[in-house]
């Protein structure tokens, strides 16, 4: 029976075999391999006896099913897993497992988990970044409605909306590739971190097992790999979805039907908005994503918690962080890849955005004016007064500002009618969105390339 919505609702096939039961059995299998391939190599095991354990350390032959056996009665399962290759292994089973402690095994299998996972997140940002440069490029010069506080502010672009987006999310590019060799780490210096029980070449072992396996070497640690490390992990994950949040956030918003600049790809031919609202085209896999991003938020919290641990280890990290790792990995996939579907299916309404722009009478120009008055040698101060005045003159009587500030002395006593109306087309107060969208998509294709 399914339980968890991961099993039958979100995540991606890739994500749940790394982190699924059998992933980790798997994983757990490697592990041990390359401890006594590492003991071999420094001419502690013979080359007959590893190759018996290469080849029965797979799932296949000591299987799942046999180690949950043994788990039920020892209640220590990588005991049972050890138990297991020893009963497979036959007399090369002394080997297995040889100067280790559990943990050896579970962090550094988790290791494993974690630099396959950070091969995919990476993956899945690329492809987001790649969209949304594409995006950026195509929209540079769409010229739309500014928003703060909820109102109309200026002129800007959408390409430059889209380019505030892009450099975040190249920036978490950025973060990823120097997080990354922090996080996929592993651990082989046994029960309290001295490597007392591999003697005096416990670093060497540890080196060559970790260093086989792709995995980064620690320096110290305890019986457990620094829990920072998962935090950092976790962190990076729930920021990456929060940027993939405020995009979505966005679109959603501009997909309102009062604004209707922007918005998500529908299929009208065969999808659904709502089952009473015919006319309903509702941004649905936005809030889909937008919700999963609020659970990767979610595991920050318990990933501090599972840093906290009682001397030299104890097992409260254990059962929280097979919560933590796996649905945070699996639940930030589901959101790169929703925010990626999203971006390429958006469609934006140019005539729309103009519309928006018209409809506020010229109030969002009234900047402009003022900055032209300040450079003809009225001061700033006084400007923005005339500005005001005339702005709120145009609410009360729904005048547009252009013909205000045709009536205005202040302002006639400077310009003329064709000044104005080169100062009321908005595409003529956007600075320098284009350059800025130029070198944001420059550089995040030079990042992914």
């Amino acid at each position: 029976m399914a339980f968890c919505p991961l099993d039958y609702r979100y995540g991606s096939q890739d994500f749940k075999k790394i982190w699924s039961e059998d992933g980790r059995h798997e994983r757990q299998l490697e592990v041990e391999r390359a401890l006594v391939w590492a003991h071999q190599q420094m001419g502690r095991v013979t080359a007959e006896d590893y190759a018996v354990i290469e080849r029965i350390s797979v799932p296949d032959i000591v299987t799942k099913k046999r180690v949950s056996e043994i788990e039920a009665e020892t209640r220590h399962d990588i005991m049972a897993l050890t138990k297991a290759m020893a009963e497979a292994a036959g007399d090369a089973g002394w080997c297995v497992h040889l100067g280790a402690t559990s943990n050896d095994i579970v962090d550094t299998a988790v290791g494993l988990q974690l630099r396959d996972s950070l091969v995919l997140l990476r993956k899945g940002l690329c492809d987001l970044i790649s969209i949304c440069a594409d995006v950026a490029e195509r929209e540079r010069d769409t010229v739309m409605l500014g928003r703060t506080h909820g109102q109309a502010a200026v002129p800007i672009t959408f390409g430059l909306k889209t380019a505030v987006w892009l450099d975040e999310l190249r920036r978490h590019l950025i973060r990823l590739d120097e997080a990354s060799p922090r996080i996929a780490v592993g651990k082989f210096l046994g029960a309290v971190g001295t490597g007392a029980a591999q003697g005096d070449g416990a670093r060497e072992l540890q080196r060559l097992i970790l260093e086989h396996l792709g995995l980064g070497v620690p320096l110290a640690t305890t019986q457990v790999v620094g829990r920072d490390r998962y935090i950092e992990y976790v962190h990076w994950m729930a920021n990456t979805a929060t940027t993939c949040q405020k995009v979505l956030t966005e679109i959603r918003n501009l997909q309102r039907s009062e604004i209707a600049e922007a918005g998500e790809g529908f299929d009208v031919k065969k999808q659904v908005g709502s089952s009473t609202m015919a006319h309903k085209k509702n941004p649905i896999t936005s809030e889909n994503a937008s919700g999963l991003a609020r659970i990767v938020r979610s595991f920050i919290a318990p990933s501090h918690e599972n840093a906290v641990l009682w001397h030299e280890r104890d097992l409260a990290n254990s059962s929280a962080e097979r919560f933590t790792l796996s649905h945070a990995s699996a639940l930030c996939d589901d959101v790169l890849a929703k925010t990626a579907k999203v971006l390429r299916g958006m469609w934006v309404d140019a005539e729309r955005c103009l519309k928006n722009i018209e409809d506020q009478r010229g109030l969002v120009m009234a900047e402009k004016v003022m900055i032209e008055l300040t450079s003809h040698g009225i001061g700033r101060d006084e400007a923005h007064e005339i500005l005001r005045t005339a702005s709120f003159t145009a609410v009360e009587t729904g005048e547009h500002l252009m013909d205000i500030c045709m009536r205005t002395p202040e302002i006639t006593a400077v310009f003329s009618v064709e000044d104005l109306e080169a100062m009321f087309n908005p595409a003529n107060h956007i600075g320098v969105s284009g350059e800025l969208v130029d070198e944001t998509v420059a550089l995040a294709r030079d990042a992914i390339a």
